[in-house]
Formats: C-alpha cells, structure tokens, sequence
C-alpha cells in the first residue's frame, strides 16, 4: 500500500499563486506516475497535471497549462504543483495521485491508484 498526504492548500486572491505537496509513504517504490487532480463542488474530479517517474516528462490539462508546473523528487518521495496566475474557477479540492502505471496509462484512463485526502485550494474574485 502507499499513503499519500497532501499539504499547501488555502485561501489566496485572483492572480496569486499556491504551491502543493504530496509526501508519499509505504511502498514507495512501487510508484510509477504520480499527479493531481482536482473535484470543485457539484462537479466530477478533473485531471490537473502528471508527470513521469523520472520526472521528466509532464502533462498537463488545458485549463491550467502555462499556469501550473508539477515536479518531483524521488529521493523524498514527494510531488509539488507550483499553481500561478490562479483563477476563482481553479477553486476545488486538489488530490495527489500515484499510478502503478506510466504516465502515458495513468493519461489513457485519467485514473489512479493510490490517492491522498484532498487539500482545500479556495481562489477569491
């Protein structure tokens, strides 16, 4: 098993910034993909950003493209999302994710395997 928590969440105006981080833990090593999606009220979970296990390949939703930047570090076992220019409709509850698959399957079923417990991101207008 592998247990994920997040952190970095809150309250930030239009146009600012937040960065997330996810601490995974337990069988870390069975980690392949790792990425965040995002569930904001009355609506279905979205993908948001995934990257590769080496980390150098990245994917990212539309929606946040040239806005969002997802690394991470394999020595900590942690994943970030540095979130820029952020907007009121980016507000959601933010899930790190981790894939048994490559990032290529972890886009092809824009699910995961393991999941953490959400993390409040709240933009105001």
């Amino acid at each position: 098993q592998v247990q994920l928590v997040e952190s970095g969440g809150g309250l930030v105006q239009a146009g600012g910034s937040l960065r997330l981080s996810c601490a995974a833990s337990g069988r870390t090593f069975s980690i392949n993909a790792m990425g965040w999606f995002r569930q904001a009220p009355g609506k279905e979970r979205e993908f948001v950003a995934a990257i590769s296990r080496s980390g150098l390949r990245t994917y990212y939703a539309n929606s946040v493209k040239g806005r969002f930047t997802i690394s991470r570090d394999n020595a900590k076992n942690t994943v970030n999302l540095e979130m820029n220019s952020l907007k009121p409709e980016d507000t959601a509850v933010y899930y790190c994710a981790a894939a048994l698959s490559s990032l290529q399957g972890l886009i092809a079923t824009m699910t995961s395997d393991y999941w953490g417990q959400g993390t409040q991101v709240t933009v105001s207008s």
